[in-house]
Protein backbone atom coordinates (compact mmCIF):
# COMPACT_ATOMS: atom_id res chain seq x y z
CA UNK A 1 0.00 0.00 0.00
CA UNK A 2 1.47 3.47 -0.96
CA UNK A 3 1.67 5.99 2.13
CA UNK A 4 -0.28 8.63 -0.10
CA UNK A 5 -2.92 7.75 -2.48
CA UNK A 6 -4.77 9.56 -5.26
CA UNK A 7 -7.49 8.56 -6.67
CA UNK A 8 -9.23 10.93 -9.59
CA UNK A 9 -8.87 13.97 -6.82
CA UNK A 10 -10.23 17.23 -8.81
CA UNK A 11 -10.39 20.62 -7.08
CA UNK A 12 -11.01 23.90 -9.58
CA UNK A 13 -11.77 27.22 -8.23
CA UNK A 14 -13.75 28.30 -11.34
CA UNK A 15 -16.44 26.79 -13.68
CA UNK A 16 -15.28 25.60 -17.21
CA UNK A 17 -11.98 26.87 -17.08
CA UNK A 18 -8.61 25.35 -15.90
CA UNK A 19 -7.79 26.79 -12.44
CA UNK A 20 -6.82 24.30 -10.33
CA UNK A 21 -6.12 20.58 -10.59
CA UNK A 22 -8.14 17.48 -12.65
CA UNK A 23 -8.56 14.11 -12.46
CA UNK A 24 -5.45 13.21 -10.53
CA UNK A 25 -4.22 10.12 -9.99
CA UNK A 26 -1.09 9.65 -7.91
CA UNK A 27 0.93 7.22 -5.70
CA UNK A 28 3.80 8.20 -3.08
CA UNK A 29 5.60 5.53 -1.08
CA UNK A 30 6.84 5.75 2.15
CA UNK A 31 11.09 7.77 2.15
CA UNK A 32 10.69 9.31 -1.17
CA UNK A 33 11.50 12.39 -2.04
CA UNK A 34 8.83 13.60 -4.96
CA UNK A 35 9.23 16.96 -6.40
CA UNK A 36 6.20 18.32 -7.80
CA UNK A 37 7.44 20.56 -11.09
CA UNK A 38 4.83 22.74 -13.47
CA UNK A 39 4.80 26.57 -14.80
CA UNK A 40 2.83 28.82 -12.59
CA UNK A 41 -0.67 28.40 -12.51
CA UNK A 42 -0.06 24.59 -13.25
CA UNK A 43 -1.99 23.34 -9.85
CA UNK A 44 1.39 23.06 -7.97
CA UNK A 45 0.13 24.33 -5.13
CA UNK A 46 -3.42 23.08 -4.86
CA UNK A 47 -1.78 19.78 -5.27
CA UNK A 48 0.74 19.94 -2.21
CA UNK A 49 -2.80 21.18 0.46
CA UNK A 50 -5.02 18.46 -1.23
CA UNK A 51 -2.65 16.19 0.25
CA UNK A 52 -1.94 18.05 3.27
CA UNK A 53 -5.90 17.53 3.89
CA UNK A 54 -6.16 22.01 3.60
CA UNK A 55 -8.48 21.87 0.64
CA UNK A 56 -11.35 19.43 0.02
CA UNK A 57 -11.21 17.87 -3.46
CA UNK A 58 -14.80 18.23 -5.43
CA UNK A 59 -14.31 14.98 -6.54
CA UNK A 60 -12.18 12.08 -5.96
CA UNK A 61 -10.47 10.70 -2.88
CA UNK A 62 -6.68 11.25 -1.36
CA UNK A 63 -5.90 8.63 1.48
CA UNK A 64 -2.52 8.54 4.10
CA UNK A 65 -1.95 4.88 5.03
CA UNK A 66 -5.01 3.33 3.37
CA UNK A 67 -7.55 6.01 5.36
CA UNK A 68 -9.32 9.03 3.88
CA UNK A 69 -7.55 12.32 4.33
CA UNK A 70 -10.25 14.74 6.05
CA UNK A 71 -10.41 18.34 5.09
CA UNK A 72 -11.36 21.77 6.73
CA UNK A 73 -14.87 21.03 7.27
CA UNK A 74 -14.10 17.79 8.95
CA UNK A 75 -11.59 18.52 11.18
CA UNK A 76 -11.34 21.35 13.60
CA UNK A 77 -7.40 22.35 13.20
CA UNK A 78 -6.53 21.57 9.25
CA UNK A 79 -3.68 19.61 8.33
CA UNK A 80 -2.75 15.87 8.72
CA UNK A 81 -1.12 15.31 11.88
CA UNK A 82 1.05 13.03 10.70
CA UNK A 83 2.52 15.72 8.08
CA UNK A 84 3.48 19.10 8.38
CA UNK A 85 3.72 22.20 5.92
CA UNK A 86 6.47 24.53 5.36
CA UNK A 87 4.98 27.70 2.66
CA UNK A 88 6.27 30.42 1.51
CA UNK A 89 4.56 32.96 4.11
CA UNK A 90 6.53 30.72 6.71
CA UNK A 91 4.27 31.34 9.80
CA UNK A 92 7.19 31.89 12.27
CA UNK A 93 6.88 34.15 15.44
CA UNK A 94 9.18 37.12 14.03
CA UNK A 95 9.89 38.63 17.05
CA UNK A 96 11.13 35.62 19.11
CA UNK A 97 14.27 34.17 18.97
CA UNK A 98 15.16 31.08 16.71
CA UNK A 99 15.73 28.52 19.53
CA UNK A 100 12.32 29.58 20.82
CA UNK A 101 10.48 28.74 17.61
CA UNK A 102 11.63 25.50 17.20
CA UNK A 103 11.57 24.24 20.85
CA UNK A 104 8.05 26.01 21.54
CA UNK A 105 6.63 22.84 19.21
CA UNK A 106 7.80 20.17 22.08
CA UNK A 107 5.70 19.73 25.62
CA UNK A 108 8.07 20.92 28.25
CA UNK A 109 7.67 17.30 29.86
CA UNK A 110 11.32 16.47 29.81
CA UNK A 111 13.05 20.45 29.20
CA UNK A 112 16.54 18.62 29.36
CA UNK A 113 15.58 16.02 26.38
CA UNK A 114 13.33 18.86 25.12
CA UNK A 115 16.45 21.05 24.82
CA UNK A 116 18.68 18.69 23.43
CA UNK A 117 16.57 17.82 20.57
CA UNK A 118 16.17 21.09 19.45
CA UNK A 119 20.03 22.12 19.84
CA UNK A 120 20.25 18.43 17.89
CA UNK A 121 17.88 19.80 15.06
CA UNK A 122 19.59 23.40 14.55
CA UNK A 123 22.95 21.56 14.26
CA UNK A 124 21.48 19.16 11.24
CA UNK A 125 20.12 22.40 9.47
CA UNK A 126 23.30 24.43 10.06
CA UNK A 127 21.39 27.31 12.02
CA UNK A 128 23.10 26.39 15.62
CA UNK A 129 24.70 29.63 15.27
CA UNK A 130 21.64 31.79 14.89
CA UNK A 131 19.82 30.62 18.34
CA UNK A 132 19.79 33.41 20.00
CA UNK A 133 18.58 35.88 17.45
CA UNK A 134 15.35 36.94 16.59
CA UNK A 135 13.59 35.82 13.32
CA UNK A 136 12.90 39.76 11.87
CA UNK A 137 16.94 39.91 12.11
CA UNK A 138 17.28 36.83 9.70
CA UNK A 139 18.11 36.78 6.12
CA UNK A 140 15.36 35.21 3.76
CA UNK A 141 17.43 31.45 3.36
CA UNK A 142 18.19 31.80 7.29
CA UNK A 143 14.22 32.10 8.20
CA UNK A 144 13.60 28.96 5.87
CA UNK A 145 15.70 26.43 7.32
CA UNK A 146 14.22 27.55 11.03
CA UNK A 147 10.86 26.85 9.43
CA UNK A 148 11.95 23.53 8.16
CA UNK A 149 13.57 22.88 11.51
CA UNK A 150 10.28 24.02 13.20
CA UNK A 151 8.76 21.48 10.93
CA UNK A 152 10.89 18.61 11.35
CA UNK A 153 10.81 18.62 14.96
CA UNK A 154 8.22 17.01 16.18
CA UNK A 155 9.57 14.09 13.59
CA UNK A 156 6.20 13.70 10.86
CA UNK A 157 5.93 11.13 8.59
CA UNK A 158 5.66 13.44 5.89
CA UNK A 159 7.02 17.15 5.02
CA UNK A 160 5.48 19.08 2.61
CA UNK A 161 7.50 21.87 1.03
CA UNK A 162 6.15 25.17 -1.10
CA UNK A 163 8.87 26.78 -3.00
CA UNK A 164 11.63 25.85 -0.18
CA UNK A 165 14.23 27.58 -2.44
CA UNK A 166 12.84 30.67 -4.33
CA UNK A 167 14.72 32.90 -1.52
CA UNK A 168 17.87 31.47 -1.82
CA UNK A 169 21.24 32.42 -3.93
CA UNK A 170 22.69 29.60 -5.64
CA UNK A 171 25.11 28.49 -2.68
CA UNK A 172 22.26 28.78 -0.05
CA UNK A 173 19.91 26.57 -2.48
CA UNK A 174 22.65 23.86 -2.84
CA UNK A 175 23.42 23.65 0.88
CA UNK A 176 19.41 23.68 1.90
CA UNK A 177 18.90 20.94 -0.93
CA UNK A 178 21.65 18.69 0.51
CA UNK A 179 20.07 19.42 4.24
CA UNK A 180 16.70 18.25 2.21
CA UNK A 181 17.90 15.07 1.02
CA UNK A 182 19.72 14.36 4.60
CA UNK A 183 16.83 15.24 6.61
CA UNK A 184 14.48 12.41 3.96
CA UNK A 185 17.03 9.75 5.05
CA UNK A 186 18.28 10.21 8.58
CA UNK A 187 14.37 10.40 9.68
CA UNK A 188 13.18 8.48 7.03
CA UNK A 189 10.42 10.96 6.16
CA UNK A 190 8.65 11.50 2.69
CA UNK A 191 9.22 14.85 1.37
CA UNK A 192 7.26 16.20 -1.18
CA UNK A 193 8.20 19.68 -2.71
CA UNK A 194 6.71 22.44 -5.21
CA UNK A 195 9.00 24.23 -7.54
CA UNK A 196 9.03 26.03 -10.64
CA UNK A 197 12.93 25.45 -10.76
CA UNK A 198 13.57 21.76 -12.31
CA UNK A 199 17.01 22.23 -10.93
CA UNK A 200 15.61 21.36 -7.69
CA UNK A 201 13.62 18.23 -8.98
CA UNK A 202 16.20 16.81 -10.92
CA UNK A 203 19.17 16.88 -8.55
CA UNK A 204 17.78 15.79 -5.29
CA UNK A 205 13.98 13.57 -5.85
CA UNK A 206 13.28 10.20 -6.38
CA UNK A 207 10.00 10.63 -8.07
CA UNK A 208 9.68 14.01 -10.00
CA UNK A 209 5.76 14.65 -11.57
CA UNK A 210 5.33 17.28 -13.89
CA UNK A 211 1.60 19.32 -14.19
CA UNK A 212 0.78 21.37 -17.10
CA UNK A 213 -3.02 23.18 -16.65
CA UNK A 214 -3.58 21.30 -13.55
CA UNK A 215 -3.26 17.21 -14.88
CA UNK A 216 -0.52 15.02 -14.39
CA UNK A 217 1.20 14.48 -18.09
CA UNK A 218 4.05 12.42 -16.79
CA UNK A 219 5.54 10.94 -13.75
CA UNK A 220 8.82 8.87 -12.60
CA UNK A 221 12.25 9.21 -12.32
CA UNK A 222 13.58 12.37 -12.91
CA UNK A 223 16.61 10.96 -15.23
CA UNK A 224 14.00 8.89 -16.85
CA UNK A 225 11.69 12.39 -17.23
CA UNK A 226 14.89 14.04 -18.57
CA UNK A 227 16.42 11.98 -21.20
CA UNK A 228 12.82 10.83 -22.46
CA UNK A 229 10.59 14.20 -22.35
CA UNK A 230 8.26 12.87 -24.78
CA UNK A 231 6.31 16.37 -24.57
CA UNK A 232 7.68 19.65 -25.89
CA UNK A 233 6.24 21.23 -22.85
CA UNK A 234 8.34 18.94 -20.21
CA UNK A 235 11.45 19.52 -22.38
CA UNK A 236 11.18 23.12 -22.63
CA UNK A 237 10.39 23.06 -18.46
CA UNK A 238 13.24 20.97 -17.53
CA UNK A 239 15.99 22.24 -19.96
CA UNK A 240 15.36 24.80 -22.09
CA UNK A 241 14.99 22.66 -25.21
CA UNK A 242 14.50 23.69 -28.73
CA UNK A 243 11.73 22.41 -30.21
CA UNK A 244 11.94 21.68 -34.04
CA UNK A 245 8.67 21.10 -35.95
CA UNK A 246 8.03 20.49 -39.59
CA UNK A 247 12.10 21.42 -39.90
CA UNK A 248 13.95 19.95 -42.58
CA UNK A 249 17.05 19.40 -40.00
CA UNK A 250 15.14 16.85 -38.51
CA UNK A 251 15.09 13.06 -39.12
CA UNK A 252 11.61 12.31 -39.93
CA UNK A 253 10.16 16.32 -41.24
CA UNK A 254 6.50 14.86 -40.01
CA UNK A 255 7.55 14.59 -36.25
CA UNK A 256 8.59 17.06 -34.00
CA UNK A 257 11.23 16.76 -31.93
CA UNK A 258 13.20 18.49 -28.69
CA UNK A 259 16.91 19.12 -28.65
CA UNK A 260 18.59 20.21 -24.84
CA UNK A 261 21.10 23.59 -25.62
CA UNK A 262 23.88 21.12 -24.93
CA UNK A 263 23.18 18.57 -27.55
CA UNK A 264 24.01 21.25 -30.38
CA UNK A 265 27.68 21.78 -31.58
CA UNK A 266 28.75 25.41 -32.71
CA UNK A 267 31.88 25.82 -34.69
CA UNK A 268 33.43 28.36 -37.30
CA UNK A 269 34.68 26.14 -39.73
CA UNK A 270 32.33 25.85 -41.90
CA UNK A 271 31.22 22.39 -40.97
CA UNK A 272 27.71 21.35 -40.17
CA UNK A 273 24.45 23.93 -41.06
CA UNK A 274 24.84 27.66 -41.57
CA UNK A 275 22.97 30.16 -39.09
CA UNK A 276 23.77 33.17 -37.58
CA UNK A 277 24.44 34.65 -34.03
CA UNK A 278 21.78 36.83 -32.82
CA UNK A 279 22.94 36.83 -29.48
CA UNK A 280 25.53 35.76 -26.65
CA UNK A 281 25.41 35.60 -22.53
CA UNK A 282 28.03 34.55 -20.88
CA UNK A 283 27.72 32.00 -18.16
CA UNK A 284 31.29 30.93 -16.30
CA UNK A 285 31.73 27.70 -17.75
CA UNK A 286 29.80 27.96 -21.12
CA UNK A 287 28.34 31.27 -23.33
CA UNK A 288 24.62 30.86 -23.96
CA UNK A 289 24.30 31.17 -27.62
CA UNK A 290 21.40 32.13 -29.48
CA UNK A 291 21.59 31.32 -33.37
CA UNK A 292 19.06 32.28 -35.67
CA UNK A 293 18.18 29.64 -38.86
CA UNK A 294 15.42 30.18 -41.24
CA UNK A 295 13.95 32.58 -38.83
CA UNK A 296 13.91 30.28 -35.89
CA UNK A 297 15.66 31.05 -33.13
CA UNK A 298 17.73 28.20 -31.48
CA UNK A 299 19.68 28.01 -28.19
CA UNK A 300 23.19 26.51 -27.84
CA UNK A 301 25.62 26.54 -25.56
CA UNK A 302 29.50 27.01 -26.02
CA UNK A 303 31.51 25.44 -23.53
CA UNK A 304 35.04 26.29 -25.39
CA UNK A 305 34.12 29.96 -24.75
CA UNK A 306 34.96 30.43 -28.48
CA UNK A 307 33.77 34.14 -28.33
CA UNK A 308 31.33 34.03 -30.62
CA UNK A 309 30.02 38.08 -31.82
CA UNK A 310 26.40 39.04 -32.38
CA UNK A 311 25.51 38.76 -36.40
CA UNK A 312 28.68 36.92 -37.17
CA UNK A 313 28.16 33.60 -39.10
CA UNK A 314 27.98 30.46 -37.42
CA UNK A 315 27.54 26.67 -38.25
CA UNK A 316 25.86 24.37 -36.06
CA UNK A 317 25.40 20.48 -36.04
CA UNK A 318 23.03 18.16 -33.80
CA UNK A 319 24.30 15.23 -32.04
CA UNK A 320 20.49 13.84 -30.40
CA UNK A 321 17.31 14.45 -31.19
CA UNK A 322 14.65 13.81 -28.82
CA UNK A 323 11.05 12.73 -30.20
CA UNK A 324 8.02 14.52 -28.68
CA UNK A 325 4.42 15.79 -29.11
Amino acid sequence: MPLIQLLSVTKNYLDNIHSGVSQINLEIEQGQIVSIIGESGSGKSTLLKLIYGTLVPQTGQVFFNGVQIMGPDEKLIPGHNHMKMVTQDLTLNIYAKVYDNIAGLIPNINLTEKRELTLQTMDFLRISHLADKRIVDLSGGEQQRVAIARAVITEPEVLLLDEPFSQLDAILKKQLRDDVQRLAKYLNITVIMVSHDPVDGLSIADKMIILKEGKIICDGLPKTIYQNPKYAYVAKLLGKANVFINSAITPDKNQAYAVYPHQIVLNRDSKGIPAKVKNVYFSGNLDEVEIVYENLKITAYDYLNQNFKQNQPVWFSINHFMEVN
